[in-house]
């Protein structure tokens, strides 16, 4: 018996907004929204597909009443793949991502930001040719 990771799931104050951030930062699509939900993915899930072998997961945004405090304990790492590290960070903040300090340090090779909603993720090395 084993299981599948078939979502990420982020509590947030606005999944519309949320979802459209990821969805430029990712090229994913909307497929599936309900009252206080939306789900994202660069593909439609099928539970044939999903139970025949492991596929991307989704990131579905679920509306809750209470704001981020603290520094998350999982977060996601983003590589750029058709331009440099600083391209895509200049880009990342037009969509209304911030640069943050998690006491990352300045020697890294990667750039610690934060969605429009605060939760934290990383800009890490191009995969660009």
């Amino acid at each position: 018996m084993t299981s599948r990771f078939t979502e990420l799931v982020v509590d947030c104050r606005d999944p519309e907004r949320l979802a459209a951030f990821w969805c430029a930062v990712l090229d994913f699509k909307v497929i599936d929204r309900s009252e206080g939900k939306v789900e994202i993915g660069s593909w439609v899930p099928t539970v044939e597909e999903v139970r025949a072998r492991q596929m991307p997961p989704t990131l579905q945004f679920i509306q809750v009443p209470e704001g981020k405090t603290v520094k998350n304990r999982l977060h996601l790492d983003v590589s750029p793949i058709d331009g440099s590290t600083e391209d895509e960070v200049t880009r990342l903040l037009a969509l209304g991502a911030t640069t943050t300090d998690v006491g990352q340090g300045s020697d890294r090779n990667w750039v610690v930001m934060a969605d429009p909603e605060g939760n934290e993720f990383d800009v890490m090395r191009t995969l660009a040719p």
